[in-house]
């Protein structure tokens, strides 16, 4: 019998502006362009991102995912994440990290609404569980 294995999550991110977009997600938070679709030349793009094992689809596309959604992100290295974003002085975010029971998280906001939480778990001591 065959199992199931999942391979991997790619959530989409609305935008509404493709270079707002591309400075959040590639120049502020450091995302790689992995590629670019378009129906034709007068169409909404369709873009996967990614960085460290996360990616990520951005679309213009009116039927795809809602503006103002939150995905959760699992990170190692949240204050290293934190530091290097602080250190791009973008104009427009200045990400904090909250000591929560669960874990340290920092949340950003793209320009369209769509918020990323991404959470370090503390260790199962630390919290106890």
């Amino acid at each position: 019998m065959e199992t199931v294995q999942f391979t991997g999550t790619r959530p989409i991110m609305r935008i509404f502006d493709e270079a707002k977009a591309k400075e959040f997600y590639l120049d502020f938070l450091g995302f790689t362009l992995e590629w670019e679709h378009r129906f034709g030349d007068n169409f909404p793009l369709y873009a996967q991102v990614s960085r460290a094992g996360l990616t990520l689809h951005l679309s213009g596309h009116h039927g795809d995912a809602t503006p103002g959604s939150t995905i959760v992100v699992g990170i190692e290295g949240i204050h290293a994440y934190q530091q290097e974003l602080l250190g791009r002085n973008y104009r427009f975010y200045k990400p904090a990290i909250e000591d929560l029971p669960w874990g340290l998280v920092m949340s950003v906001t793209d320009p369209f609404g769509n918020r990323i939480r991404f959470t370090q778990a503390k260790p199962a001591a630390a919290h106890g569980a």
